[in-house]
């Protein structure tokens, strides 16, 4: 790059002189005007320099890709959003449910009405992560769901849904917002729905018309040498948490976690999201969602109630389909329909209806919890608010 550095290349060249992460690759877009800036290594001993199609975890970056999915076979009029899910995922019907969040696991009452699409949509089925992990069904919800960032670890979908079945709700249906299991049970839906893994009609109905070309549940022998490693932060420095070697994303998981599985680079999740911003449409005018179904997933769908009940993920804003709504300037890079989320490897990914923007952020060092936000992250939205592309 030459003469001035852009904002973008000084704020990621800033965190990788400090050894916050080994490398970062961000993107920055409006209309058709984008940058990109890759700065540093794959991995710490710098075996290869980060570029743009740099392969990244983006862990729960998946889940705006998950409920776009089922989008679109609601738009097919395969599902609708008030149906109960008990048809297609019968292991979840009639659901215990704890008589306070707090409470053990056998103090428990009957559901008052059945799960429905959109409770899924929503994160709003009863199961997820609430602020407090050391609740007894959140502890226990864990033991059943180990999470997107070890494949390997996710059992197959039969037995991951006999699992949560014996595990009661938090909250009433539709009642409280909980973070994280109702993405991947929206992956188990597509999946009965449509008798093929969720991963193909994926990549079917999502990849293929958006030219998403490495975005994928696992990562192909061809493509391992662009593939970063992963750390997770401490105070001595970085900890190698997995490396491309390790093998545990060279296969195809038992179960896709529509939560976190995927897999991408920063051009693939650019065209997603410029397909939001399109209402829909892919770059080449082909229809991928309706603009009824973009809508729903960037509106916030929340309570006052449940904003604050979820304040440790939500941070005072709201949640759609799969992701973050902003409701208040609480930060400079707060803009009321500003969607989007972050991923606990380290990435981040959000666009801005009114100003027509795009912003991606990938790195390969984990996030130590919800919250706060590492420093990189929040100065990297700081600089997309303020503006600007520069080619």
């Amino acid at each position: 790059m030459s003469g001035t550095p852009t904002p973008l290349h000084a704020t990621l060249r800033r965190a990788v002189d400090a050894g916050t992460a080994p490398g970062a690759v961000g993107l920055l877009a409006h209309g058709d005007g984008v940058e990109v800036v890759a700065v540093g290594d794959v991995d710490v001993e710098g075996s290869a320099p980060m570029r743009r199609d740099t392969l990244f975890r983006i862990a729960s970056l998946t889940k705006p890709v998950t409920a776009a999915l089922v989008m679109t076979l609601v738009d097919e009029g395969r599902l609708g959003l008030q149906e109960p899910v008990d048809a297609w995922l019968p292991e979840l019907a009639k659901p215990r449910v704890l008589r306070a969040p707090d409470a053990e696991l056998g103090d428990v009452v009957p559901a008052a009405r059945a799960i429905t699409v959109e409770d899924l949509l929503t994160s709003r089925a009863g199961w997820g992560f609430a602020p407090d992990f050391s609740l007894p069904g959140v502890v226990e919800l864990f033991r059943v769901l180990p999470g997107g960032l070890h494949p390997g670890q996710m059992p197959p979908l039969d037995a991951l849904l006999a699992a949560l079945a014996e595990v009661p709700l938090l909250h009433q249906p539709g009642e409280g917002w909980l973070y994280n299991t109702c993405s991947d049970l929206q992956g188990a839906l597509v999946q009965r729905v449509t008798g093929r893994s969720a991963a193909d009609v994926m990549a079917e109905r999502l990849f293929e018309p958006l030219g998403m070309t490495d975005t994928a549940f696992h990562v192909r022998p061809a493509r391992q040498s662009r593939f970063t490693s992963m750390y997770a932060p401490t105070d001595g420095g970085l900890d190698l948490v997995d490396s491309p070697a390790d093998g545990e994303w060279s296969t195809p998981p038992a179960f896709a976690s529509g939560a976190g599985g995927l897999v991408s680079t920063v051009d693939d999740l650019l065209a997603f999201f410029r397909m939001l911003l399109a209402g829909g449409t892919a770059g080449d005018g082909r229809r991928v969602l309706t603009a009824e179904s973009v809508r729903r997933m960037t509106t916030d769908h929340t309570t006052a109630a449940q904003r604050a009940a979820g304040g440790l993920f939500l941070q005072g804003q709201g949640w759609g389909y799969g992701g973050q709504v902003d409701r208040d300037r609480a930060e400079p890079w707060n803009v009321p329909g500003r969607y989007g989320w972050v991923g606990g490897s380290g990435t981040t990914a959000h666009l801005v209806p009114a100003a027509g923007t795009v912003a991606v952020l990938l790195t390969q060092v984990m996030l130590t919890g919800p919250s706060p936000m590492p420093p990189l992250l929040e100065e990297f939205w700081r600089t997309a608010a303020a503006g600007g592309t520069r080619r």
